[in-house]
């Protein structure tokens, strides 16, 4: 499966974003689909994570309240809406899937990553 994520963008403190992950060359109901992040010299860190059955959601407590994940099988699209977003939420934002799997993975155990999308919150 071949992933792509859109909707990065330069926002301020208390906007709204909503990102999308692109699935093409499988149907999305079948793939669990996850949100992680990057700084630039840090580690990825998760942000949500959908499983393939569409209902085991997970998120990281930084995010939690704020970002919802959803996935639109219709549209072989999964989506990351980030509410609330803080200067602290700027990174690279990555989607990954992988087959049949209800929870969250350890990074390596991914099918599929995409390329990412900046999100920038400036103060």
């Amino acid at each position: 499966v071949f992933v792509e994520e859109s909707g990065g963008g330069a926002v301020r403190t208390g906007d709204s974003l909503t990102l999308s992950c692109e699935l093409s060359g499988g149907p999305a109901s079948w793939y669990a689909t996850a949100w992680y992040r990057q700084v630039s010299g840090q580690d990825r860190e998760f942000v949500a994570h959908i499983g393939w059955n569409g209902a085991t959601i997970y998120y990281a407590s930084s995010v939690k309240g704020r970002f919802t994940i959803s996935r639109d099988n219709a549209k072989n699209t999964g989506y990351l809406q980030m509410n609330s977003l803080k200067p602290e939420d700027t990174a690279v934002y990555y989607c990954a899937a992988k087959l049949f799997k209800l929870g969250p993975a350890p990074t390596n155990e991914y099918d599929s990553w995409g390329q990412g999308t900046q999100v920038t919150v400036s103060s």
